[in-house]
C-alpha cells in the first residue's frame, strides 16, 4: 500500500509540473516579436494582406505584440517557404499565402507544401484582374485573346509570381477557356522586386496579370485600365465595379484567389489557439470589414481546421488544373 501510494504521489507530481510548464509556456505567448512575412517584394498581394492584418490587430488591440512586416521574395513564395522550415517547432512567424503554396510544389518549384507548415486561417478571396496601362490598344480582354490566337508572342503578360505561379496560371487558364493554343509559347515575365507596376507603365510588358485588390488604387486613380476579372460577378464599388467578368466577354472561366495565414510547422498549440481566438475576433471588427470592402476582398473566413480540410482538397482540384494546362 505504502509503494502505491507513493506511485501515485510521484504521477500527481509529474502532472502538475507538466501543467505548470504549459501554463508557462501559454503565459509567455506571444512573445515580443512576431514577424509578419510577406513571401514577395512590396507592393503586391501578400504585401497587402499581411500589412492590413497586422495593422487592423494592432489598430484593434488584439495583438500587443510587436509585428513588424518582413518582405522575403523569391521562387513564387517559395524561398520563404524553405526558411520556414528552419523555424519548425516556434511561433514567432506568420506568413500570408495563397494558390501558390500548393502550385508551386505541384509544378516541382519546391519539395515543401502547405502540409510543411501550421496553417492558421483563410481570410480573404480575392480575383484575378488584367490590367493594362492607360494608352494600350487593347480596349478588352478579348481583343488581347485574338492578338495570342494569331501570334502567342505577341502579347507579354508580367505578373509578380514566378512562372508555373499564381499570376501566370490564371492568366493560361482564361487563355485556354477562350480558345487560345500553344499555351507554352505565351510570354510571361515575373517581377518579384516590387517593379511590375513600373515595368508596365513603362511599356516593357504589355498586360499585368494579379489580383484585383493589388491594383484597386491604380484602376480608381486611372494609371491602370482593367480588362477583366474573374469573379462571377462584378464586384466592389466605384470603377472597380465597373471592372466587367471574363465570362460577360464570353469567356467561361472563373478563378478566386483565396489567401490565408500560415506558420512554421509544429507550431505550439498554444500559439495556435492563440491565433485562433485573435484572427476569429479580428474579421469581426469594423475595421476588417472596412478592408475587405477598400480592397474588393471577399470575406472568406475558416479556421485552422477547416482551412486545412480547405486546403487538403484544393491541392486535389489544382492538380487536375495543372495537368489540364500543361499536360502534366
Amino acid at each position: 500500500m505504502i509503494r502505491l501510494k507513493s506511485m501515485f504521489t510521484g504521477i500527481v507530481i509529474a502532472t502538475t509540473s507538466l501543467i505548470s510548464i504549459n501554463s508557462a509556456i501559454a503565459a509567455d505567448y506571444p512573445p515580443h516579436t512576431i514577424n509578419m512575412v510577406a513571401p514577395a517584394g512590396a507592393g503586391g498581394g501578400w504585401d497587402l494582406t499581411i500589412r492590413t492584418v497586422a495593422k487592423t490587430l494592432k489598430d484593434t488591440g488584439l495583438v500587443d505584440a510587436n509585428m513588424p512586416v518582413v518582405n522575403r521574395p523569391g521562387g513564387g513564395g517559395a524561398v520563404n517557404l524553405s526558411y520556414m522550415q528552419t523555424q519548425s517547432g516556434k511561433g514567432g512567424l506568420i506568413s500570408v499565402y495563397s494558390p501558390p503554396i500548393l502550385l508551386t510544389n505541384l509544378t516541382g518549384l519546391t519539395q515543401y507544401s502547405y502540409q510543411d507548415t501550421t496553417p492558421l486561417a483563410r481570410l480573404i478571396t480575392d480575383y484575378a484582374a488584367f490590367v493594362v496601362p492607360e494608352n494600350s490598344k487593347y480596349k478588352t480582354i478579348k481583343e488581347v485573346m485574338d492578338a495570342l490566337k494569331q501570334d502567342p508572342k505577341s502579347v507579354k503578360i508580367g505578373g509578380t509570381s514566378a512562372a508555373g505561379s499564381m499570376d501566370h496560371i490564371q492568366f493560361l487558364l482564361v487563355a485556354k477557356a477562350a480558345g487560345v493554343e500553344n499555351l507554352r509559347n505565351i510570354d510571361y515575365v515575373s517581377f518579384q522586386n516590387g517593379s511590375l507596376i513600373a515595368q508596365a507603365l513603362g511599356g516593357h510588358v504589355d498586360l499585368i496579370s494579379t489580383g484585383l485588390g493589388d491594383v484597386a488604387g491604380l484602376v480608381e486613380s486611372g494609371k491602370l485600365h482593367a480588362l477583366a476579372q474573374t469573379a462571377d460577378k462584378r464586384i466592389g464599388t466605384g470603377l472597380i465595379a465597373e471592372i466587367p467578368t471574363v465570362k460577360e466577354q464570353g469567356i467561361d472561366v472563373i478563378f478566386e484567389n483565396w489567401r490565408g495565414l500560415f506558420g512554421p510547422k509544429d507550431m505550439p498549440k498554444e500559439a495556435v489557439a492563440y491565433w485562433h481566438d485573435a484572427l476569429q475576433k479580428m474579421v469581426a471588427t469594423p475595421e476588417w470589414k472596412a478592408a475587405l470592402k477598400r480592397n474588393g476582398w471577399d470575406d472568406a473566413y475558416q479556421d485552422e481546421q477547416a482551412f486545412t480540410e480547405f486546403l487538403g482538397d484544393t491541392n486535389t482540384q489544382y492538380k487536375t488544373l495543372i495537368k489540364s494546362v500543361f499536360g502534366r
